[in-house]
């Protein structure tokens, strides 16, 4: 079992902090062909808008072999590397979740660290050792797999602010160290917060932007991100914009 060494190699050499890889997020082959046409150099997947499509709620309530057969449709339709929201894993075994993964085609994936049934955070620990086990497993494989662990302090956070952007940094750290390749603080949507976490997280940063922000991906730049994304805001201003402006045309028409 293998996969593209070379599109993994490229995927984790575009994050690069303060030049940040620009990752709109796809929900299908057709939406994927077309950032690919766009020019970016990669395609990332969001795991609520792929579900939505497929008819499920998000929270990993697909089943997986939907979700992996959605991602082997994407990274079939392009050239470029494709990572792909795997939330926490579908309850899969490292062992288990390295091989049918790889088969998709993808070379990157996002592991978040709580539960989606419970909305919960997981244990930092915990995380770290899956973390770790998924890279051992690919390792031994002979796959390459672009690691973005996902950490879930801010959407979860009942503590002050300090003690949760503290809590960011801690995981973050523990979960590069455990093989991670990037992380990935979803909710930091504050300059000041931004720039400590890619100051103090010891390798690349992801930060997720919102079409409604004020910040712009320069702005990110210049803060030192090393990855952005968007996760379901590009499917679901596009089905917006269908709703509120294509079918109301339509209806006018008849």
């Amino acid at each position: 079992m293998s996969n593209d060494h070379d599109k993994a190699a490229s995927l984790r050499a575009q994050h690069v902090p303060g030049q940040p890889v620009v990752l709109p997020n796809a929900w299908d082959a057709a939406s994927a062909r077309a950032i690919e046409r766009a020019g970016f150099p990669a395609v990332a997947t969001s795991s609520a808008a792929i579900a939505e499509c497929l008819g499920h709620p998000d929270g990993e309530q697909a089943p997986v072999a939907e979700m992996l057969a959605a991602a082997a449709r994407t990274a079939r339709s392009v050239a470029v590397p494709v990572t792909v929201d795997f939330e926490r894993g579908y309850r899969l075994a490292p062992a288990e979740l390295v091989e049918r993964f790889a088969a998709t085609g993808a070379v990157g994936l996002n592991l978040e660290d709580s539960d989606p049934a419970t909305r919960e955070l997981v244990d930092p620990d915990e995380q770290a050792a899956f973390l770790a086990a998924v890279r051992a497993e690919a390792v031994a494989a002979g796959v390459d797999l672009v690691i973005n662990a996902r950490v879930d302090a801010f959407v979860r956070a009942t503590a002050p602010p300090e003690v949760t952007l503290a809590s960011a940094i801690e995981r973050a750290n523990r979960y590069l160290g455990a093989g991670a390749d990037c992380a990935y603080p979803i909710g930091a949507n504050e300059p000041p917060v931004i720039r400590t976490l890619a100051a103090e997280i010891a390798g690349p940063v992801n930060v997720g932007l919102g079409l409604q922000s004020p910040l712009t991906v320069d702005d990110l730049a210049a803060l030192g991100v090393a990855r952005v994304t968007f996760g379901p805001g590009l499917q679901r201003q596009v089905y917006a914009a269908f709703e509120r402006e294509t079918l109301p045309a339509l209806r006018r028409a008849r």
